[in-house]
């Protein structure tokens, strides 16, 4: 049997964290998720950007020049927010997934589930509450040379929530 495993043989197996990331419409009040992103535990991944509700209003131009995404966009080739909403609940049913963004990532999915008027039958939490503090006192760095060594080039939410997942498989490395 070949071992696929992103650890070395004879190391001790580290548990890759379900991660979230959601880009929004802006930062304050009124915003609104735009796209989210999943790494999963076993390397998948899932991305979609949000047809946005019809309330759905807000719309920040220097969020958009950092998420490269402009609003036709997610008119063009988003998803339904039910479908993104049941998509989420169906992939991470009965999980907690973890945000390095917690504070701004859990009241754009309820935004979510909200306008969806679908109930979300996972949990979130700030990926701080599985960091050590010697996890804590080398994320910056290691997220830094993950993101050089991956070298993806754009900006998406699936793409930010890998980076968070591989710096937490290095730094859990580094210190267990």
């Amino acid at each position: 049997m070949t071992n696929n495993s992103p650890n070395k043989p004879g190391k001790k197996q580290i548990r890759r964290p379900y991660i979230i990331d959601v880009e929004a419409s802006g930062f304050g009040q009124g915003s609104y998720p735009i796209e989210i992103g999943l790494a999963l535990e076993l390397g998948e991944r899932y991305c979609s950007l949000l047809t946005p509700a019809p309330e759905w209003t807000h719309w920040d131009e220097t969020a958009e020049k950092i998420h490269c995404v402009p609003r036709k966009s997610l008119l063009i080739n988003g998803s339904p927010i039910a479908q993104v909403a049941n998509d989420l609940n169906r992939l991470l049913k009965d999980k907690t997934i973890y945000s390095d963004g917690w504070v701004v990532d859990k009241p754009w999915l309820t935004t979510l589930f909200y306008a969806a008027r679908i109930h979300q039958r996972f949990s979130i939490s700030p990926i701080e509450l599985i960091l050590s503090e010697d996890q804590m006192a080398i994320w910056d760095d290691t997220k830094a040379r993950v993101t050089r060594e991956l070298a993806l080039k754009r900006h998406r939410a699936s793409a930010d929530a890998l980076i968070i997942q591989e710096t937490y498989v290095r730094t859990r490395a580094k210190t267990c």
